[in-house]
């Protein structure tokens, strides 16, 4: 709105047009552009046999949007936020660490200011954060708020959080460090993509879903083959499973789901904007603290993992931010793959916004 006052005050005083004239034309404006918005989107919700979305706390009691990266998900939670009183809750893995801002795309503290946020800044980067807390900390988020008024909205695309959302959590056995400890030495001399080639063997359907450089999974999976003698898939196929949290309510599950070329175009966009944003600062003063590793879960986040190698010497900033959007690209594959499967979600096919 600012925005909007500022230009037609502007253009006002060309045409030497009274200030506060210029002030009710620039809100005008504003509440017709919004309008339009507002008219545009009811549209498309309408298509898909959705109320209109200023009704949704009448029939919904959770919103879940989810989308391929660089989608606008973020976008499209902020406006819908403005319609009623709503809190939004993260489920992105990457949010949840403290320190790690532009890399992320994490909204800004005007925007968590503006509507209250879950799920963010959590953790030390040093630390790792599992499926289970996830869905604790999700359960909890959804109870405060019940219990102040406000319609939660779910925005993310970390799809192990969405899937587990879905079907709950299985009960697995708990692991001794010492197994894993074991594991990270024989990991250091040997490479990850060894202790893969070992989990197939022991445990093919587990290994066969993980890439080869997935440390945390491969590590978990190893230590439970090792500690208790069964694969991980097999405890997986005989453990209770935790009721799924979607079925406790009613849920609109809207996934984002744009043009592939023009997807393309945003996360190339985006990481343009996150460079000139100062990532890479960011990544060297989380590099300069001295206690984390390329082998953390929060290192290996796309974007930061190519980052860390330029500062290894590696590549050369060109090449660093090529890969980062190849490896951007291929998040957003997976996480198309994970959503195809997922026949709940009403799909909407334009995003919200442009990057900017």
């Amino acid at each position: 709105y600012i925005a909007f006052f500022n230009s037609t005050i502007v253009g006002a005083n060309a045409f030497k047009t009274p200030p506060l004239f210029a002030l009710a034309i620039g809100g005008f404006r504003s509440l017709l552009q919004w309008r339009m918005y507002l008219a545009q989107r009811s549209t498309q919700f309408a298509a898909h046999g959705l109320p209109p979305a200023q009704d949704w706390p009448q029939y919904y009691d959770a919103v879940l949007i989810t989308g391929p990266t660089a989608s606008g998900k973020s976008a499209l939670s902020m406006k819908l936020a403005q319609l009623w009183p709503a809190s939004i809750v993260s489920v992105d893995s990457a949010l949840v660490y403290k320190g790690m801002d532009i890399g992320s795309a994490k909204p800004s503290k005007a925007e968590q200011a503006a509507v209250p946020h879950y799920l963010i800044d959590l953790i030390e980067p040093t630390t790792s954060y599992s499926v289970a807390q996830f869905l604790a900390d999700t359960k909890a988020a959804l109870l405060e708020c019940k219990a102040k008024g406000r319609l939660p909205l779910l925005v993310g695309g970390t799809m192990m959080y969405v899937n587990a959302l879905y079907k709950g959590l299985s009960e697995l056995p708990q692991v001794d460090a010492s197994f894993r400890q074991a594991i990270e030495v024989r990991a250091a001399a040997q490479g990850w993509p060894a202790l893969h080639a070992e989990l197939m063997v022991l445990d093919p359907t587990t290994a066969a879903r993980l890439a080869p450089n997935d440390a945390q999974r491969i590590e978990r999976a190893l230590a439970v083959v090792q500690a208790t003698g069964k694969s991980l898939s097999q405890w997986i196929a005989r453990a209770k499973t935790s009721e799924p949290i979607t079925g406790q309510g009613r849920w609109l599950h809207l996934s984002i789901e744009p043009d592939k070329a023009l997807l393309w175009q945003r996360i190339e966009e985006r990481f343009d904007a996150m460079l000139a944003g100062g990532f890479m600062e960011e990544m060297a003063a989380l590099r300069a603290r001295g206690d984390l590793t390329p082998d953390l879960p929060s290192m290996r986040c796309v974007g930061y993992r190519q980052a860390w190698q330029h500062l290894d010497g590696v590549c050369d900033l060109p090449a660093m931010r090529e890969l980062g959007v190849i490896a951007t690209r291929q998040l957003a594959k997976r996480q198309m793959t994970w959503l195809r499967g997922m026949t709940q979600r009403v799909v909407l096919t334009t995003p919200v916004c442009t990057v900017s």
